[in-house]
């Protein structure tokens, strides 16, 4: 198949889910790049189709013929307003996200990162990379967080998406039900409590919330969690990206000592 109008129906979907960041009527996910392909395939989504152009199919063959999925070539010309960043490699992937449970995010001993409302996609990004590179179990976007389907998102956490378990669109009753019924010990991270991350026992089973770049953690989580601070100097609050990692890392380097 070659596609050669920007106005194809299947590319004009593509378009809007890529710009809207959200995933395609079927549920797809927009994946651009080499980089972001290669990572796919090593990882637990469903690499479904393809795009590129004949230059990307020739200079990528070896990459697509292990990615193992349809592949639709797109003129030069189609591509460029496919795409959604600035500089198009043109290579485009539609991924199908794995399902994850509840218990499989709570496998082991539990680290579990939960974002409440982190809107910015570089933000939330970052915090999924922190979370695969700090041995976390699993991450929970409460609704309002970024979605996964966003471009900018994907590309921050450099592939670290696609292998990490998560659930998207969670509600607050809904994680509070599930902490109230297991053993899990929530902390928050917030700039003003009493509590030091130094303190906090992060060898158990945890969730760890980090909030919106505003406004924090809502009230209902901070009800019902632990907040936990960390010590600064000369600011207030850090980037909700920076805590997350700071306080993933303590985490880390208290359950490799004991």
């Amino acid at each position: 198949m070659q596609l050669t109008s920007s106005r194809n129906p299947l590319l004009q979907s593509i378009r809007r889910a890529a710009a809207m960041g959200r995933p395609t009527e079927d549920g797809l996910v927009v994946a651009e790049g080499p980089h972001l392909l290669e990572e796919a395939c090593r990882g637990q989504w469903h690499v479904e189709r393809i795009f590129v152009t004949a230059e990307a199919r020739s200079r990528y063959q070896t990459l697509l013929q292990r990615a193992a999925a349809e592949i639709v070539e797109v003129s030069a010309r189609a591509f460029g307003p496919t795409a959604a960043t600035k500089t198009p490699q043109e290579v485009l992937a539609l991924l199908r996200p794995r399902k994850w449970t509840w218990l499989e995010l709570r496998r082991e001993v539990p680290l579990i990162v939960v974002l409440d409302r982190v809107q910015d996609p570089g933000n939330a990004g970052a915090i999924v990379r922190s979370a695969h590179a700090f041995g976390a179990t699993g991450i929970v976007f409460l609704e309002g967080s970024a979605r996964i389907a966003n471009g900018k998102l994907l590309r921050a956490t450099a592939g670290s998406i696609f292998l990490m378990p998560f659930l998207e669109g969670v509600t607050v009753p809904e994680l509070t039900h599930q902490i109230r019924s297991t053993d899990l010990k929530m902390y928050a991270l917030t700039s003003m409590a009493a509590m030091t991350i130094r303190e906090a026992d992060l060898t158990s089973a945890c969730v760890l919330v980090v909030g919106n770049e505003g406004a924090g953690v809502c009230k209902e989580l901070l009800a019902e969690a632990q907040s936990l601070s960390i010590p600064t100097r000369g600011v207030e609050s850090l980037n909700a990206a920076i805590a997350c990692s700071i306080g993933l890392y303590a985490a880390s380097e208290r359950r490799r000592k004991r």
